[in-house]
């Protein structure tokens, strides 16, 4: 099957869409330099990141009932604090978590979904919860997309492949008529095993996972996405 099939593109957010190192940050060595701690802010990052994974993953898997991404994040957030060895009060750490708040989307976003949007419905697919979702669609990515999708209809994070299916049904839609586009490799990875076509935005260079579900096409930013669509 050809991508000449595509009729709608379904985005991740986070990572693809919002820049979440370079929002995040900055905040966190304000953080840690409050706390007395000389952690590397980009490294600490990483570890979050990578420790948030985990709690999607075993929040999926233990199927105790979906918590949602900003608890999952959240859990992840105090998980690296003590990595680190880092002393905060719970207080802190929900303050400290508004800052999700306040993502921002890669500079050439927006000029490319305004060009896409010529030819392909686009609808937002991600792991954030839905309220979440709507004011970061609203107030930070500023864009409308013909719909956002919360995996909480679905009741499991990125990468089941209920959530793929379920987005699928929401837009009437075959599987193959929809592109996943994703920083993230598991997300494009689960889509192409639950029948879409994938793109894989991969900005910083990383490999791709050891499956035969690879991406369709791979691009370093939005604006070689939009180029290689149109």
């Amino acid at each position: 099957m050809s991508l000449s099939s595509v009729r709608a593109l379904t985005f991740d957010l986070f990572g693809t869409v919002l820049d979440l190192a370079g929002s995040l940050t900055p905040h966190i060595g304000r953080f840690l330099q409050e706390h007395g701690s000389d952690a590397d802010p980009a490294g600490f990052w990483g570890q979050w990141r990578y420790r948030q994974r985990i709690e999607q993953y075993q929040d999926t898997i233990l199927m105790l009932g979906h918590s949602g991404y900003l608890e999952t994040a959240q859990k992840a957030f105090s998980y690296t604090l003590r990595l680190n060895g880092v002393d905060a009060a719970d207080d802190e750490v929900d303050r400290f978590m508004e800052v999700w708040r306040e993502l921002s989307p890669f500079p050439e976003v927006l000029p490319a979904l305004e060009r896409l949007r010529s030819r392909f419905a686009l609808v937002a697919l991600s792991n954030g919860n839905p309220w979440f979702l709507e004011h970061l669609v609203k107030n930070r990515v500023r864009f409308e997309f013909d719909s956002v999708i919360s995996v909480e209809a679905a009741g499991a994070f990125k990468p089941h492949p209920g959530v793929y299916r379920k987005a699928a049904g929401i837009l009437s839609r075959e599987p193959g008529e929809l592109l996943m586009v994703s920083a993230n490799s598991f997300d494009v990875m689960g889509a192409r095993a639950c029948g879409y076509r994938g793109a894989f935005v991969n900005r910083y260079g990383l490999p791709y996972e050891d499956t035969p579900y690879q991406p369709d096409l791979t691009v370093q930013d939005f604006t070689e996405l939009a180029d290689t669509l149109l």
